[in-house]
């Protein structure tokens, strides 16, 4: 797609950094995260900042012709939509076989330098997250094998997405669904301005 140009800082970039919004059969304005639901569509800055900018100065009313309505709490629906998407991409890789869990296997998989991607649970114990980021730097030490650490869920929202568990530790195998796996926590992680934890290396190859 060709560059578009955002309603808040009017910077032109790449839709794949932005987010599309359009009304529906409503007239409320909402998002289009896949960039595929019909009719006219105005395009924000991909991050929770300009969204609730856009909100607090009704720029998304303005950018469409009817009238329109917005709701104040837009930023967070994105939000939701964001983390939702991502935890779908979380059980298409675990389908695939391409994700590991339990302390004791995830920590197998990266001193073997296979895993490419860290999840933590937002509520995991410290001293677990502590030991498996030992275990990066040992299998940094190595192999070139970076792995990225994220921890955007609580266990409850794992153990929901995967059927349970108690899940606090996962790893994710190379391969095409945890590529996609990975650019769904990118967005979120973008849209919530928190750093990413390190670059990916070799997450696009096959297991």
């Amino acid at each position: 797609m060709n560059p578009r140009t955002c309603i808040v800082c009017r910077s032109e970039m790449s839709p794949d950094d932005m987010i599309r919004f359009v009304v529906d059969p409503q007239n409320r304005v909402i998002p289009d995260l896949r960039r595929k639901l019909p009719g006219r569509g105005v395009w924000v800055t991909a991050t929770r900042t300009m969204v609730d900018e856009a909100v607090k100065r009704k720029l998304l009313t303005r950018g469409f012709p009817d009238d329109v309505s917005v709701d104040t709490k837009l930023g967070e629906q994105v939000d939701t939509l964001l983390c939702a998407t991502a935890l779908a991409a979380l059980g298409i890789a675990k389908k695939a076989g391409l994700v590991v869990s339990g302390h004791a296997k995830v920590d197998k998989v990266i001193r073997n330098g296979h895993a490419v991607l860290l999840i933590h649970a937002q509520d995991g114990a410290l001293d677990g997250i502590r030991k498996l980021q030992s275990a990066i730097v040992a299998s940094n030490a190595e192999a070139d094998n970076e792995i990225k650490v994220s921890a955007i869920w609580s266990g409850k929202e794992l153990d929901q997405a995967l059927g349970g568990g108690n899940l606090v530790h996962l790893a994710a195998l190379p391969g095409g669904a945890t590529v996609k796996l990975i650019e769904c926590l990118n967005r979120v992680e973008t849209y919530r301005q928190t750093q990413v934890s390190q670059e990916i290396k070799g997450a696009s190859a096959t297991k």
